[in-house]
């Protein structure tokens, strides 16, 4: 089964980025490579539970199992040693990168509590844009009763647009809320 946005991205954003970008080559148009969900786990240094947690929690929001991050030098005011494990990542591709970012758009960023739009400004210049959630409660999967220590998370939305406009043409035809330009401005 194809997910819902892949499905969109075929139908509807293409032939409008074609149009938008004046483009008759459709494999030169922009698309969503991967995503990346990061969890830094600091507290993983005392408590190992910390990490286990983490992981779970984020295996149950992406479908697959995470790996872990390890420290790659040693910081003595951290009390933190090359090689101990301080975080998980995973990198998503193809349906289950749909499927992540249609639950994103659709159910977790509007659980984020006082929202009012992610930022424009958090491209990289490269065409990727990066977001941050303060806490992983907000997406539905997880049970807030066995989740009880917050953790918030990194997510980087990584394209094959060229600039930064095309990226925020692209993830913005996907659904993604972002702040108007004129309250952007004001902010």
């Amino acid at each position: 089964m194809i997910p819902r946005l892949q499905e969109k991205y075929g139908k509807e954003i293409l032939p409008a980025l074609q149009e938008v970008l004046g483009r008759a080559n459709r494999l030169s148009l922009p698309r969503l490579e991967k995503i990346v969900v990061n969890m830094g786990v600091g507290s993983a240094i005392q408590e190992k539970k910390h990490l286990e947690y983490a992981t779970s929690a984020m295996t149950e929001i992406s479908g697959q199992k995470p790996i872990i991050a390890l420290a790659r030098k040693s910081v003595a005011g951290f009390r933190l040693r090359e090689g101990m494990a301080i975080g998980c990542k995973v990198t998503l591709r193809r349906t289950r990168m749909y499927e992540f970012l249609d639950r994103l758009v659709a159910l977790a960023l509007p659980r984020v509590r006082d929202f009012r739009g992610l930022a424009r400004n958090a491209f990289d210049g490269h065409g990727n844009y990066s977001l941050g959630l303060s806490e992983q409660i907000v997406f539905p999967e997880l049970n807030p009763d066995k989740y009880l220590q917050t953790q918030g998370m990194n997510i980087t939305l990584v394209t094959t647009a060229s600039s930064d406009e095309e990226a925020f043409e692209l993830l913005s035809r996907f659904g993604m809320p972002f702040k108007r330009a004129e309250d952007a401005a004001a902010a």
